[in-house]
């Protein structure tokens, strides 16, 4: 597929998409990236402000399919994957598959899940697949899932464990709409009789949209920008832990999604710094005395954005859009 068309896709998926949710384009184009990288997105608000409709939405306007799990303290893992069941016909036990066997899976308020079951997604996002009694099962290609969660301050969570939120190549959130927004919303409720708009799929091949990053050109100013922000997060001294390589190749994975949804055959420095935020912030681990200063992830990550040199690249060389 290229670039022209994937973009053109990209534009359909959006569209579709904005015409069942009110969400800023730019974070429709964040969350489809993640998909276009083959990556996971976990979403940060309040309830009520429509992860929900977006991620069903999102399934619909890809033409996949979709599966929501609803997140509990008293969720089991086998909850999540399935488990094996014993026919009495057949006399043997067989696979009962859980809600995890979707292609857009909505994992809905993940925090509010015991560890143990937060686990039970890491194989899954990490690998594709589930282990259950010794026995792997691969789960549907595309496999995408978009997790959300309260802000932690909330009664009844349970912070992620690292290696659980490195899985996610972005966080990111979608926020309260402005007046006229949240105006639109009241007026499409009124025009449609059902609750839930419908959003019906178009002509979009989500297998080759992911394929369509792989073929984007990036330059070695570009590749050396992106390991200078990583590696810089492992010198600021409000932080304790840093951007590991896995999140060095997410942002450069990224940066290349993100130019195929802008309709570009190459990657630039700002498409590096746009994305930089979502991918990196929620991967540093800061200090204690930074969180005692109430340091705020964002803050280091745009002080390292002014910090580092962007590049000057030529792209007269470089392959057409």
């Amino acid at each position: 597929m290229s670039t022209d068309t994937a973009a053109d896709h990209c534009d359909t998926v959006i569209d579709t998409v904005s015409g069942a949710v009110v969400v800023e384009r730019e974070t429709l184009e964040t969350i489809l990236s993640g998909f276009l990288a083959r990556g996971h997105v976990l979403l940060e608000d309040v309830p009520g402000t429509g992860k929900t409709l977006t991620a069903r939405s999102l399934a619909g306007a890809l033409g996949l399919t979709f599966s929501r799990i609803q997140f509990t303290p008293d969720l089991l893992p086998a909850d999540v994957t399935g488990t094996y069941v014993f026919d009495e016909q057949s006399a043997e036990f067989k696979f009962r598959h859980g809600p995890i066997f979707g292609n857009v899976v909505l994992a809905d308020e993940i925090n509010r899940a015991s560890p143990k079951t937060q686990a039970a997604l890491l194989e899954a996002m990490a690998e594709g697949q589930v282990t259950i009694e010794g026995r792997t099962h691969d789960l549907p290609d595309p496999f995408f899932v978009i997790a959300t969660q309260n802000p932690i301050e909330q009664d009844g969570t349970f912070p992620l464990p690292e290696a659980q939120v490195d899985r996610f190549i972005v966080k990111t959130s979608l926020g309260y709409p402005d007046e006229p927004g949240e105006r639109e919303l009241v007026d499409r409720r009124a025009e449609r009789t059902d609750r839930t708009p419908e959003v019906e799929a178009g002509a979009v091949d989500p297998t080759g949209l992911r394929r369509a990053p792989e073929t984007v050109h990036v330059a070695d100013e570009v590749r050396d920008y992106v390991v200078d922000l990583a590696r810089e997060t492992r010198d600021d001294h409000r932080v304790s832990t840093g951007v590991s390589p896995r999140g060095t190749q997410r942002l450069f994975e990224a940066a290349r999604a993100l130019a195929v949804v802008r309709g570009r055959g190459y990657v630039t420095p700002d498409h590096v710094a746009e994305i930089a935020p979502v991918v990196l912030g929620h991967r540093l681990v800061l200090t204690p005395d930074a969180r005692v200063e109430d340091v705020r992830k964002a803050e280091v990550i745009d002080d390292l954005l002014a910090d580092v040199a962007v590049p000057t690249v030529s792209y007269t060389a470089t392959p057409s859009e």
